[in-house]
């Protein structure tokens, strides 16, 4: 009995290396077998997954679970499409906004530079003819400068001079115009009494009286304002003489600013830019001075007082389209009122739509041409747009920028169209003939090119251009 447990141990033992040599076994012909499998497969499919131990299937009654979409996938292609641009948007008005304010912060600046460039389009084509004389760079600019700025001085002298010379005949004529108003009122088939009348005087009168305060501060605001202008005009001069000696070496000098992939573009949307400028300030002092002439000939045979004061100003307003006409030819409309009665003030109104009449479609499309056509409502919206930036200096600078931009923006469609199709057209052409016997492939069918049209003719006084 003694025996027993040992051979037990044994036999024991003996299982349990057996067992361990059929787990080895077991786990080589698993590892062989994932080899086999593994070698099969090509280099760039991944592995299989390993089985799952222990799992067991779903009973028969449960139900099928589908297979949960890609989010982006579940997303419809439309609300995709609108978040892409959304963002895109906020970031272009983020970009807007802090431009904005920006100008805002030097207005006064931005102001004088626009005005620099539009007074520096309207002189530099007499910078040019100069030097087609053989006059040096430097003394036709002086020439230009001092001509131009002396020329307007003068103006501003003459209307001055003009107001002051005629202010007592003025405050007599309207006192004589205001009792003729009242007398046509009380004549008049609108029934307004002589107490009516008294009681709008009394309540005229009590107004200013209570404002006072504040009629004094709009005075000192008006000093300020003045200050203001002195200093954007002594501004707006330097930069024209600069731009009108130095403006080929600064538009190069933009340019660097560029990145290197569009500047051949906007090289080429440059000049076509400041001829469209150039032609839009031509044709807008041109057709200023054709109306203040014919509507200051009307106010003067008309014996309407401040004529010439009048014409200036007309010359003024029409640097704002549509809106500067209405103010300018409402003005003269009102003093032929208070001053020489109704029917001078109706024949006054009678000439300014006649002659505005004309401006607008005789004048303007034949001077101005297509080249510098803009919508009317991109015209109103612009003037409006200005106006709430800037004042009456964004107003006048607000359609100008438009006619540029349209330009511009023209001139890149067509490069880029043109870019892409010499891209199509490279990539068309066949490979070169290998060397050898072999014959050589046939040509591609030709792909019917749109053709793309010319850009405008560009001047070549221009201020990318300039020599």
């Amino acid at each position: 009995m003694s025996r027993v447990p040992g051979w037990l141990g044994r036999v024991g033992s003996g299982l349990t290396h057996m067992g361990e040599r059929l787990d080895r076994r077991k786990a080589e012909v698993e590892a062989e077998a994932e080899d086999d499998v593994t070698a099969d497969l090509p280099a760039s499919a991944p592995l299989p997954a390993p089985a799952p131990e222990n799992v067991p299937p779903p009973p028969a009654y449960a139900p099928a679970v589908a297979a949960r979409p890609d989010p982006v996938a579940a997303i419809p292609w439309g609300i995709r499409v609108a978040g892409e641009a959304a963002w895109r948007l906020l970031v272009l008005a983020g970009t807007l906004w802090v431009l904005m304010r920006v100008i805002s912060a030097v207005q006064l600046v931005v102001l004088a530079f626009a005005a620099a460039l539009l007074i520096t389009a309207l002189l530099q084509p007499t910078v040019a003819w100069l030097k087609r004389f053989g006059v040096p760079r430097g003394v036709a600019t002086a020439l230009t400068a001092i001509a131009g700025f002396v020329l307007m001085g003068l103006i501003g002298w003459f209307v001055v001079w003009q107001v002051l010379e005629n202010l007592d005949d003025l405050s007599n004529r309207v006192t004589d115009g205001i009792d003729e108003l009242k007398r046509w009122l009380l004549n008049s088939p609108f029934h307004v009494t002589e107490k009516q009348i008294n009681d709008i005087a009394n309540n005229l009168s009590d107004a200013v009286g209570t404002n006072t305060e504040e009629i004094t501060s709009a005075g000192l605001q008006g000093v300020t304002v003045m200050v203001e202008f002195l200093t954007g005009a002594l501004l707006a001069m330097f930069s024209t003489l600069f731009l009108l000696y130095d403006g080929k070496r600064i538009w190069r000098w933009t340019l660097k600013l560029v990145p290197a992939q569009a500047r051949e573009g906007v090289a080429g949307a440059g000049p076509r830019a400041w001829h469209t400028l150039t032609a839009y300030v031509r044709g807008t002092v041109l057709v200023a001075l054709i109306d203040a002439v014919f509507i200051g000939l009307g106010l003067y045979f008309l014996d309407v007082p401040l004529a010439v004061p009048l014409a200036v100003f007309i010359f003024l307003g029409a640097f704002i389209p549509l809106v500067g006409a209405v103010i300018s030819g409402a003005l003269a409309v009102v003093v032929a009122l208070v001053t020489d009665g109704v029917f001078t003030a109706l024949m006054v109104l009678a000439v300014v739509l006649a002659v505005q009449q004309i401006e607008g479609h005789i004048l303007q499309p034949f001077i101005l041409g297509r080249a510098v056509r803009v919508h009317p409502l991109a015209v109103v919206l612009s003037v409006a747009a200005g106006g709430l930036v800037a004042g009456i200096g964004g107003a006048v600078v607000a359609v100008p920028l438009v006619a540029v931009t349209n330009t511009v923006v023209g001139y890149l469609r067509s490069y880029s169209q043109e870019q892409a199709l010499r891209q199509a057209s490279a990539a068309a052409e066949p490979p070169a003939p290998a060397d050898g016997p072999e014959a050589e492939p046939p040509a591609p069918p030709e792909r019917p090119v749109t053709p793309v049209p010319a850009p405008a003719p560009v001047a070549t006084d221009t201020l990318a251009g300039q020599e």
